[in-house]
């Protein structure tokens, strides 16, 4: 049996956000009116990644809220008739477990002018001790081959509630297939790039770990979570060549595998919750899901690799 990292142990998922602003930045709420939003709405963690300034603090302690440190890093590199920008969310351990930076300190926008230069902010990002998350790439007019060579992202944004209610993209996986049919291991998030107040808690990611911010991290790392915006998954697997899927009730799943027709199953008379594709010998480097519930919300699995892939 090969299981998605997801299922796998015993530890309960935690319901978490990866990108979001406040008035740190361009946010419309405090930091600690958006701990509070998000603690009312069942999140375990948040980081606070507003641009260009790192942040380690909790402001709403009393909320019991993890709060992973974080800050968005920016770098636009055309302009003229439209632009084309990298946006990076990186998250890190506390500052005493290898943090290299610190509270409130300015991080000025990159000045990269393709991909080959913006590699020199990733690996500061990285020396620093930083995961980092490539964000919303369709807002930012970069198909994948202007973000296929960078090293190091640990994941990418595959819905961005922000970009979804502004201007419907980056809703399903937008260049993830691309990425992942090349051979790449990279994982999808779910976030929601909150500025409006109305923009929170619509995407997340549920992450099997002990709820402190180094086990979380290391989950992440893994691949040990999938993203959702409303469905649940319970599992995942591949086991003699059949793709099983179990989840919550679902309109929809698609089992998704770059260089392979989508295989679709539609709810008829009851709900979905179970599924199994027969794989054959053809699926050779991985498989996905995606369940969608009668609400039109949608759930990804990140993918069983079902050979090495390239870091």
């Amino acid at each position: 049996m090969i299981q998605q990292a997801a299922f796998m142990g015993n530890q309960r998922m935690l319901k978490g956000g990866l990108h979001c602003h406040t008035t740190r930045s361009d946010g419309a709420c405090t930091p600690e009116e958006v701990i509070r939003l998000h603690r009312e709405n069942g999140y375990d963690f948040l980081a606070i990644t507003d641009h260009r300034c790192y942040n380690f603090r909790n402001f709403a302690p009393d909320s019991g809220l993890t709060i992973l440190p974080g800050f968005e890093f920016d770098n636009t590199f055309f302009t003229g008739d439209g632009f084309r920008t990298y946006h990076i969310v990186a998250v890190g351990p506390e500052k005493d477990a290898g943090n290299g930076f610190s509270q409130d300190e300015p991080i000025p926008s990159g000045t990269a002018r393709d991909q080959a230069e913006m590699q020199r902010y990733l690996d500061m990002l990285h020396k620093k001790g930083n995961l980092t998350l490539y964000c919303h790439p369709e807002w930012s007019g970069t198909p994948a081959r202007y973000f296929d060579r960078l090293q190091g992202n640990f994941a990418m944004e595959i819905w961005n509630s922000g970009c979804v209610m502004d201007n419907d993209m980056d809703k399903d996986a937008a260049y993830w297939d691309e990425l992942l049919g090349q051979g790449i291991r990279i994982f999808g998030c779910a976030t929601d790039d909150g500025h409006g107040r109305n923009q929170h808690c619509h995407g997340w990611v549920m992450v099997r770990a002990e709820n402190n911010v180094s086990a979380i991290l290391e989950a992440l790392r893994q691949g040990a979570f999938y993203s959702s915006c409303g469905p649940v998954i319970h599992n995942f697997y591949v086991e003699n060549d059949v793709a099983v899927l179990d989840c919550g009730p679902a309109s929809l799943v698609r089992l998704i595998s770059e260089r392979h027709p989508t295989r679709i199953f539609r709810a008829d008379s009851a709900p979905i919750t179970h599924v199994e594709v027969p794989l054959k010998g053809d699926y050779r480097q991985y498989i996905r899901a995606a369940v969608t519930d009668e609400k039109g919300r949608t759930a990804w699995t990140n993918p069983i690799f079902l050979s090495a892939p390239r870091v």
